[in-house]
């Protein structure tokens, strides 16, 4: 076992506890053509002011992802500019599903440092009704090397097959493990009355559905979605004069191993390890100290990867944890309370935006029919390309 205890020398080196969401909203998901990607960047973010308490003249930092369906050359500027914010700080990343996280600890560390003081984190985009079938499967195809996987023709869904295949070989995992997640996230979303699918499914069903790269069936593999999604994020003094529960910053740490799943040096172990070392570290805590978690799930294999790289169970466990309900709301670690990738959306990048505004409802005991019973302390992880670039944030009601 690892010791989490702080090891970060001077305290005001580290960012633990020095910012706080204090504004967190979605905009319609799903199927919804009437918006383009822009309208629901700016959707997301105008909701996300108004959960805040705020208006757009407190904000002075923005940052965002590109858009797949309305790229632009500098996208957090075009944000901007539509909202007429003229900022301090300004910034668009892309590390793929990560990007959320990433960015959340980029305007942190601006916010600690005096660069701003408040910063809006936005982003959406239209797979579902802005882009071609063509068009995104092109984009996909990018994605692998250009010398040792396009070539062969390797769609994404067909590389998280490839690990999902690693993982049963090694340790014995079975479809209906894998299928068990599915399961799990269609019951959280059905108790969501945002999510884009919410009937429930069964282990069978999952198995028996339409295969697409063995051994991952239909639903094994995350929705297509339109959507967006943004929070607010600032200093923890101004956080006390809202009136909102503050959701605070404990802990980050990123992880990268590979960018091409050929160059790999394991397809069971990934750099979720050593993401979540690195939050644990400066937050102070253990797997054990966390309430719920939000991981993501665009394909189930992730799941039990993930699960097991940030220490919820032992290597090789991770399909019979899943297996056992307790990831399940009333188990020892919910997980994806929303829906996640899988039920609730996932449109493209900004994905695992969704989980983090899940993270703020729970921590603030807002969520309904689906919170989590004295949620105080929660574990959200994104990770990009194929299990390529992993960030793992700890968020806590208190420092």
């Amino acid at each position: 076992m690892h010791d989490y205890k702080q090891k970060v020398g001077n305290p005001l080196e580290s960012l633990r506890g020095k910012t706080a969401i204090i504004g967190a909203a979605d905009s319609d998901v799903g199927v919804v053509p009437h918006m383009s990607a822009t309208q629901l960047c700016v959707d997301a973010a105008l909701k996300a002011m108004e959960d805040a308490g705020i208006t757009k003249d407190e904000i002075d930092g923005i940052v965002s992802c590109d858009s797949w369906a309305e790229p632009f050359l500098y996208h957090a500027e075009a944000i901007s500019e539509y909202l007429q914010i003229e900022p301090k700080y300004c910034i668009s990343v892309g590390t793929g599903g990560g990007t959320t996280f990433s960015l959340l600890h980029h305007a942190a560390s601006a916010i600690a440092t005096g660069i701003c003081d408040t910063v809006l984190i936005t982003m959406a985009d239209s797979l579902r009704s802005g882009i071609s079938k063509e068009k995104a499967m092109k984009t996909q195809a990018s994605t692998g090397h250009p010398q040792f996987e396009s070539p062969y023709g390797p769609s994404v869904p067909s590389l998280y097959a490839l690990i999902a295949r690693a993982h049963m070989a090694e340790f014995g995992t079975t479809a209906e493990q894998l299928a068990a997640v599915s399961v799990t996230a269609r019951k959280h979303a059905h108790l969501n009355p945002a999510a884009q699918m919410r009937e429930l499914i069964t282990v069978e069903d999952v198995v028996n559905s339409r295969m697409i790269a063995d051994p991952l069936h239909l639903y094994d593999c995350s929705l297509i979605s339109d959507g967006g999604s943004a929070v607010i994020l600032t200093s923890r003094e101004k956080a006390k004069n809202y009136s909102k529960q503050p959701v605070y910053l404990l802990g980050v740490g990123e992880g990268h191993r590979h960018e091409h799943i050929s160059q790999a040096q394991s397809l069971t172990t990934s750099a979720a390890v050593d993401s979540g070392e690195r939050a644990y570290e400066m937050a102070g805590l253990g797997p054990n100290d966390i309430d719920f978690a939000e991981l993501y799930d665009c394909f189930t294999p992730t799941v039990l990867i993930e699960l097991e790289d940030l220490g919820f169970c032992n290597k090789g466990e991770g399909g019979a944890f899943v297996e056992s309900g307790a990831i399940e709301l009333g188990g020892s670690l919910p997980v994806n309370t929303h829906g996640g990738l899988l039920s609730h959306c996932h449109p493209g990048n900004p994905g695992s935006m969704f989980a983090l505004t899940e993270a703020v409802v729970q921590l603030r005991n807002e969520a309904g029919r689906r919170q989590v019973t004295d949620a105080e302390v929660a574990l959200v992880h994104g990770q990009g390309g194929i299990m390529s670039s992993h960030t793992t944030l700890i968020l806590g009601k208190e420092v």
